[in-house]
């Protein structure tokens, strides 16, 4: 039985609606659900925004932050993980070069995320079903193919360690595939300010980006495409249940009918 259904797709494409859909029709099919979306902070599977700071180093952080990171962190892998949210704003900046995302060296922050999948596998609650708004997909391929410009081949092979660590849980995906990416991207614009300019600069600043010369709006769309050409394979490749979903924006009805065959509903 999947006990973990993962909504996955480029940036604009629906996920929140789509998994906060996916968890309303499990909850009324009788099922016990905890729904997850992403940004909250507190997913039990991810590091949103938490900093890993080694014992060795945190002799060089201010005494006011050492002292507040002991109190709310939590010990791994021979130091701290800390949650940022719980840091004043003045406190974040000796932090911020420790973000597991962005901040940390590949060799640091893959075990790093590798455990937080295993635990939060080893601890599911046995009677429920989880429902995510992406992190398979999504989260590693911004840090893996964006951020270190890795091959999909090496992509592959982390994502693969992941589902490896919660095979327990019988996932299931749920891909969105969106062949109107310029345009469901500038429709959404308006209703997220300054978002497009962060992504837009974050994609063409990052290896991937650089490696293709990627420039302003235009070259960010090229970095979407072609990291939903490499997750579509990847998904093909993983031991997981799946079903694509192609330009559910087109026709919601039915691409929401699809799901809910997909689902048993």
């Amino acid at each position: 039985m999947n006990r973990l259904y993962i909504v996955e797709g480029p940036p604009c494409s629906g996920k929140s609606t789509v998994s906060r859909q996916m968890a309303g029709w499990l909850a009324k099919g009788g099922k016990k659900v905890v729904y997850v979306d992403e940004g909250g902070g507190d997913h039990p599977a991810d590091y949103e925004f938490h900093a890993y700071v080694p014992e060795v180093e945190m002799s060089r952080l201010p005494q006011e932050v050492r002292a507040r990171a002991r109190e709310c962190g939590e010990p791994g892998r021979g130091g701290w993980i800390l949650p940022l949210a719980a840091f004043r704003e003045a406190e974040l900046a000796p932090l911020l070069p420790y973000k597991i995302y962005d901040g940390l060296p590949w060799e640091t922050e893959r075990p790093l995320m590798l455990d937080k999948w295993e635990a939060f596998a080893k601890g599911a609650e046995p009677d429920a079903v989880y429902v995510f708004n992406c992190v398979l997909l999504q989260n590693p391929m911004c840090e893996t193919m964006m951020r270190f410009g890795f091959s999909q081949e090496r992509s592959l092979a982390y994502i693969s360690e992941i589902t490896e660590r919660i095979a327990s849980l019988d996932p299931a995906v749920v891909y969105l595939k969106n062949e109107d990416l310029a345009q469901t991207v500038r429709n959404t614009e308006g209703e997220r300010p300054g978002w497009l300019e962060a992504v837009v600069g974050y994609h063409v600043s990052g290896r991937y980006g650089k490696s293709i010369r990627a420039q302003g709006f235009p070259g960010y769309i090229a970095c979407l495409e072609e990291r939903q050409r490499r997750e579509l394979a990847i998904l093909a490749g993983l031991p997981v249940r799946s079903i694509v979903i192609e330009n559910a924006q087109r026709d919601w009805s039915e691409a929401c009918g699809r799901i809910q065959r997909f689902l048993g509903q």
